[in-house]
């Protein structure tokens, strides 16, 4: 199954923390805030500050607007402290970490705005790619995929259809389309996948 969210389907909700808000794209069927499989969203961070608590989630977090941001995660898992950075200082720079780490975000110049891919852990494997330059992409056997373009429109070579930038693309089980080898082709690309655990 192939479909594409237009952004007048997204939904403007606050964080988990109340300290900011968040444009969801997309969430599981059934799927709430404190409870859901997947959920794919986009936030503006304006100010420094602790991120929402998401135990049990891992979190993919890309840059798409802005001068950059660094993620300090503190975690205590196994009674054993650890700390470390992730410093996202250009477009589509992607982090990936525990939903469960007290997560502190210091903006290095200004505000930003990310791209967000949280999965349950006991569920879903997740990688997130990204592409600046112009790119035909193959595939991988999935059980979601999704898509979305910061610059330019996305075609899809099992169909017709062309992606406007800024919409998403929700692929279900791609290797049950109509095609024997799936390839994206566009630019400043964001592809996520979703394989089952």
């Amino acid at each position: 199954m192939l479909k594409i969210i237009p952004p007048q389907q997204f939904k403007t909700i606050p964080w988990k923390n109340g300290k900011g808000e968040t444009c969801e794209l997309a969430i599981n069927e059934g799927g709430t805030l404190d409870d859901f499989d997947w959920r794919i969203s986009i936030a503006g961070v304006v100010e420094d500050g602790l991120f929402s608590d998401f135990s049990g989630y891992w979190r993919n977090l890309v840059l798409i607007e802005g001068n950059g941001i660094a993620l300090v995660h503190d975690s205590d898992h196994e009674k054993e402290a650890k700390q470390s950075t992730d410093a996202l200082k250009s477009l589509l720079n992607v982090a990936t970490f525990d939903g469960s780490c007290k997560t502190h975000g210091r903006l290095m110049d200004g505000p930003i705005k990310d791209f967000n891919v949280i999965t349950k852990i006991s569920k879903y494997k997740t990688t997130v790619t990204t592409y600046n330059t112009p790119k035909a992409v193959e595939l991988p056997s999935c059980e979601h995929c999704f898509i979305f373009s910061l610059d330019g429109e996305i075609k899809l070579s099992c169909t017709p259809t062309i992606l406007p930038q800024g919409h998403l693309l929700h692929i279900c089980s791609v290797d049950k389309l109509d095609a024997n080898v799936v390839t994206v082709t566009g630019q400043s690309l964001i592809i996520a996948c979703l394989t089952l655990v």
